[in-house]
């Protein structure tokens, strides 16, 4: 019978679906929205714009309650990378989804209470969380209130480079999404870690 180990709380695994539900949707609907054609809409635009703007707004609270829960939990401690040796844990990692994997080397990391993420895990998530989602956040907040947002902004219309960057910051949380599903498949079975998030168990 395969060791398990109790390491993710209900309130992560509740947030991370939720979360997980509302980019899906923002996703979905940005795309409708960046790539309107009348001829052949993903989604209708106008309920495009209607479930953006309620799962924008959604998300902002999901992320709030993200943020709080972390530091009242100390769940912040797992997203920020122990030393010494950070480099070349990242390295080892790295190299270990590039060719390990799939020469069945075993897992440079293994999940802990103390440590439940291995180091490029830790770097990729704290910077997606805390520094690419507030400008996702920020970013559609001047969206849906054009009215903050300045005439003018680098010699353009002021919404331009806030498009821009809401964009290409939406674009890196849809990589990492794509990615985070993928790395999703690498536990000791292809299903175990998907499992893991639902029921908090993790299997060694």
């Amino acid at each position: 019978m395969a060791e398990r180990e109790y390491l993710i709380s209900l309130w992560i695994r509740v947030w991370h679906w939720i979360n997980a539900i509302l980019i899906l949707v923002l996703t979905v609907t940005g795309i409708s929205l960046h790539f309107a054609d009348p001829n052949l809409p993903l989604v209708e635009f106008a309920l495009s714009v209607r479930l953006h703007n309620i799962a924008g707004v959604t998300l902002i609270f999901a992320y709030l309650f993200f943020v709080i829960a972390n530091i009242v939990s100390g769940n912040w401690w797992q997203f920020v990378p122990k030393p010494p040796g950070i480099m070349q844990r990242a390295m080892a990692q790295g190299r270990w989804y590039v060719i390990g994997i799939f020469k069945g080397e075993p897992h440079p990391h293994t999940p802990s209470k103390t440590t439940h993420f291995n180091t490029l895990q830790s770097l990729t998530y704290w910077s997606v969380m805390y520094l690419v989602m507030p400008v996702v956040i920020v970013t559609g907040l001047i969206y849906l209130y054009p009215e903050f947002a300045p005439d003018q902004l680098f010699g353009y219309d002021g919404l331009l480079p806030v498009a821009l960057l809401h964009y290409l910051s939406a674009a890196v949380i849809l990589l990492f999404m794509l990615s985070h599903i993928y790395l999703g498949t690498t536990g000791k079975t292809v299903g175990s870690m998907f499992k893991m998030m639902i029921t908090g168990w993790h299997e060694h």
